[in-house]
């Protein structure tokens, strides 16, 4: 058979067909290395950061170190302080809760009572001393409560305001009723819209049968003594609709009647 040569046709000489395929299997060409580069590129800035580390030791080692003694002072604190400070906060406060409770109860004169609950008596401390002397544990965020609800009996409604603005809980019964006494002051204040701002907050802060149809109702009152009656109507309504069984449903739908 005869072969054909195209004009200009050189046949690759053995040694450069098998050059060519080790090439094209290793991945490198002319004699260079795009791994190789890779990994050098690496190993430069694996040096820098060793470098880096090596230079800057000691502040490195100083910052490990503050981490260590704040954590230390934390754990620290909590056990030798913060725990000691509670039970000594609770131990103190425990005279100016039974003058409250007998103050509550109606025993002796309340007004009195109230007031050794306030300032303390008996080498105890009362709740004013206990959230100053206390300041950040339980007991002192407790003693803003009671301290509150004892001014707002001896009907010096700012200081009740002050202190019951700085209680904070969750409980379902204290975080209400405590809105509800601010609302209360509120409106003894004769700061009407500031009162029905904190009825409607202690009427939604827990949805129960006892406190939230109470401050319903309370918003509903103030704000039809007031001329708001689009505002008592839906408080009124809210009553009606879910809280059917409580006291303050008895009544309601003569007070819907009123403001409708």
């Amino acid at each position: 058979m005869a072969t054909y040569n195209k004009r200009g046709y050189k046949a690759p000489k053995p040694k450069d067909i098998a050059d060519d395929a080790t090439n094209e299997i290793d991945g490198t060409y002319d004699g260079d290395s795009t791994t190789a580069e890779v990994f050098e590129t690496l190993d430069v800035q694996a040096n820098k950061a060793e470098d880096w580390v090596v230079k800057h030791q000691k502040l490195i080692m100083g910052v490990v170190g503050a981490i260590v003694l704040l954590l230390v002072a934390y754990f620290a604190y909590d056990r030798f302080i913060a725990v000691p400070n509670e039970e000594k906060a609770v131990n103190e406060m425990f005279q100016a809760q039974q003058y409250f409770k007998q103050a509550v109860d109606g025993q002796a004169t309340p007004d009195s009572l109230f007031t050794l609950a306030l300032k303390g008596a008996e080498g105890k401390l009362g709740f004013e001393g206990i959230i100053s002397e206390y300041s950040g544990t339980k007991s002192a965020n407790l003693a803003q409560y009671y301290a509150g609800m004892s001014y707002l009996n001896l009907k010096d409604y700012k200081n009740a305001v002050e202190h019951l603005e700085k209680f904070s809980s969750d409980d379902e019964m204290l975080k209400p009723i405590a809105l509800g006494a601010i609302g209360d002051s509120f409106s003894e204040l004769k700061k009407v819209d500031d009162a029905l701002s904190y009825y409607l907050k202690a009427a939604e802060a827990s949805d129960n049968d006892f406190t939230s149809p109470r401050y319903f109702m309370k918003h509903g009152l103030l704000a039809m003594m007031n001329g708001k009656k689009e505002a008592a109507l839906k408080s009124f309504k809210t009553i009606k609709e879910k809280y059917s069984t409580s006291s303050e449903a008895a009544n309601i739908d003569g007070y819907i009647a009123r403001v409708e």
